[in-house]
């Protein structure tokens, strides 16, 4: 470990934390302490939102040229495509997941600034016609402003950079807090940016705790969006703060995705992705398929199977290339998980495999869990109504296209949803039936910049991805033109 405390990029600068503390950040594989960073407050908070404030109300980048702003980004692609192998190491250390994992994020990173450098000058404003003679009528989309930018810490450079890259492309200056456990990767990208001379104020990292800092960048009334990944709970709370200035926000919270498996489906196929859609990062990601829901005429074979799959899987550091599925991100975590063991069991699933620590001494120091598998499962159960965020599957039975559109819609949630079918009628009533922001059909887990990624009921507000994810940065205005007024006479004659 550095012995040299990592600072906070504000106004241009990298400063330490106001009160002169600091965190370690440690390993989850193996608990090793792996750097030391500052750790802000409030009032770190305070300096990069009016640092954001100034560089924005200076207009230094909002009136940059949309292909300027373009270009910057592109730069920082390139840097990003560079680095991209010690950017990938650096996150498998920080979060525990396979370097192979953390590779592919830093090809999708680099290729989401580049989508939205692509972006930054192409809007021109759309020409509406207009009733009144001898007029104009212009709508035009310009920054929001001041964006304050939460990230979570299972894909922290990745869901940055799903914020960042619209935002800068908007000509929004923005505030970027990573979740104080993950934030390595975050301020390595802030020194890269730093490195193109990006004008001070336009890109502000601040470090700490979601209770000091998050809560701030929420409350401030010179912010003038939030966007925030995370928890449902946390987002509530984010909610009630931003409406105190009635600032925008977006907020991705989370899942509970079924993954939907017909009889006529191709079994092979959707038994594999069944697994990666589970996994990956060890089943912490907002879209993982952890909730399995089979057909009952091939429910029994199906999960003989899954679980003959599921108990070979490769636990491990995921530094090491052989890994299949790192540790999860923390005590406290691995923690929650083990108490809806508990849960599962008393609601009445049935534990077909793993459901606790895995057993040995390269693995007793992490935050290893094995991957573990309910049958019996209901739909009214905690375990399969609550996110786990580990690498845990239920399996729901279900008896025809029609319960089974039921049952996957009865959640709180609308994140994703994906199912396996051979039929060209059930693909067409069953993606238009299903309530949720992403249906996959015969794949599960995919997404590109291209397309909006974003989810229905208590999984969020807004969009990020694609154009619709730029839009979310912008604010909408009507220019209207008199071209030959002439006086009303209505009033005082």
């Amino acid at each position: 470990m550095s012995k040299t405390v990592m600072n906070m990029y504000i106004d241009g600068r990298w400063q330490p934390a106001v009160s002169g503390k600091s965190r370690k950040i440690i390993n989850p594989c193996n608990g090793v302490v792996i750097a030391e960073v500052a750790e802000g407050d409030r009032e770190d908070a305070r300096c990069a939102i009016k640092s954001a404030r100034q560089a924005f109300d200076s207009t230094v980048w909002s009136d940059l040229p949309g292909s300027e702003r373009g270009w910057y980004l592109y730069k920082l692609a390139d840097r990003i495509e560079a680095e991209s192998e010690v950017l990938a190491k650096l996150e498998s250390l920080d979060t525990g997941k396979t370097v192979e994992e953390s590779r592919w994020d830093m090809s999708d990173i680099s290729g989401i600034f580049r989508y939205f450098a692509g972006l930054a000058d192409k809007d021109g404003g759309e020409v509406i016609n207009s009733p009144i003679p001898c007029s104009e009528s212009k709508v035009v989309r310009e920054p929001v402003g001041v964006c304050g930018q939460i990230s979570p810490w299972n894909y922290p450079l990745l869901q940055a950079a799903w914020k960042l890259a619209p935002a800068l492309a908007a000509g929004c200056t923005v505030v970027v807090k990573p979740s104080e456990i993950t934030p390595l990767t975050t301020l390595k990208i802030t020194e890269l940016a730093a490195e193109l001379d990006f004008p001070a104020g336009v890109i502000n990292t601040v470090l700490g705790p979601g209770a000091d800092v998050g809560a701030e960048l929420a409350e401030n009334h010179l912010v003038d969006l939030i966007s925030f990944t995370g928890g449902i709970e946390t987002g509530k709370i984010i909610m009630q703060a931003a409406s105190t200035n009635v600032k925008k926000i977006a907020l991705e919270l989370g899942g509970k995705n079924p993954n939907i498996i017909f009889a006529d489906s191709d079994i092979e196929t959707a038994l594999d992705y069944a697994l990666d859609g589970v996994f990956f990062h060890a089943g912490q990601i907002c879209s993982a398929g952890s909730r399995l829901m089979i057909e009952d005429s091939i429910h029994d074979r199906f999960v003989e199977q899954l679980k003959s799959r599921m108990a070979k899987i490769r636990l491990g550091d995921g530094m090491v290339e052989t890994t299949q599925m790192g540790p999860l991100i923390s005590a406290e975590h691995l923690a929650k998980v083990e108490g809806y063991m508990r849960v599962a069991e008393s609601d009445g699933a049935s534990l077909e495999l793993g459901g606790r620590r895995p057993e040995g001494a390269d693995l007793e120091n992490g935050f290893f869990f094995l991957p573990t598998l309910f049958t019996g499962c209901r739909h009214d159960m905690r375990i399969v109504q609550e996110e786990v965020f580990g690498p845990v599957i239920t399996v729901e039975k279900f008896s025809g296209e029609e319960e089974a559109v039921r049952l996957a819609n009865g959640t709180i949630y609308g994140l994703a949803a994906g199912f396996w079918t051979r039929d060209p009628g059930r693909i067409h009533r069953v993606a238009k039936q299903l309530r949720f922001g992403t249906v996959w059909v015969n794949d599960f887990n995919v997404y590109f910049t291209q397309a909006p990624w974003g989810g229905y009921k208590q999984s969020g507000l807004g969009r990020e991805l694609g154009r619709q994810g730029l839009e979310e940065y912008t604010e909408v205005k009507h220019i209207f033109q008199n071209h030959k007024p002439e006086p009303s006479g209505w009033f005082g004659r």
